[in-house]
């Protein structure tokens, strides 16, 4: 028992909600999924940096591009046709475009940990999510208070 204000409010959870943790699953299954979820997210953030990478280098390239024609308009035709040549449309890792490191990311690691994650979820809490996140919502809220909703009405 906790003095803390919201510490047993998941007792008040009714049984079927999709964030309660199932019957008979201990404290520690539902920390080891937590950690098995935690791990996905910051893999998610992976994929998110991997896409910004491939929208912020296509970007300079065509910044690249542009700054080329300016400087072959102000006179100066061999730095921009050496910069057509050498920079503009220059693979960003050899032999391969961002597109298809995003693609082979998403393809092989990516697929992979996404789909043992929702196993290990089905196996372990029956297929339901972020029961570790909703049970320390619920140990941090102050039931009855505006704003500490369990959950939307």
């Amino acid at each position: 028992m906790s003095d803390r204000p919201g510490a047993d409010n998941a007792d008040d959870l009714p049984v079927d909600d999709e964030h309660r943790r199932p019957a008979g699953v201990s404290d520690a299954t539902v920390e080891a999924v937590g950690k098995v979820t935690e791990a996905l997210e910051w893999v998610e953030r992976v994929r998110g940096h991997l896409y910004e990478a491939h929208q912020m280098s296509g970007h300079a390239d065509l910044l690249f591009g542009e700054a080329a024609d300016m400087l072959s308009d102000a006179g100066h035709d061999g730095l921009a046709a050496d910069m057509w040549r050498e920079v503009v449309g220059a693979n960003t890792f050899p032999g391969r475009w961002t597109f298809q490191l995003v693609e082979e990311f998403d393809d092989g690691y990516y697929t992979t940990v996404k789909d043992f994650e929702k196993r290990t979820r089905e196996e372990l809490l029956d297929g339901r999510r972020h029961v570790m996140e909703s049970e320390m919502k619920e140990r941090r809220r102050t039931d009855g208070r505006t704003g500490h909703e369990a959950r939307p009405s």
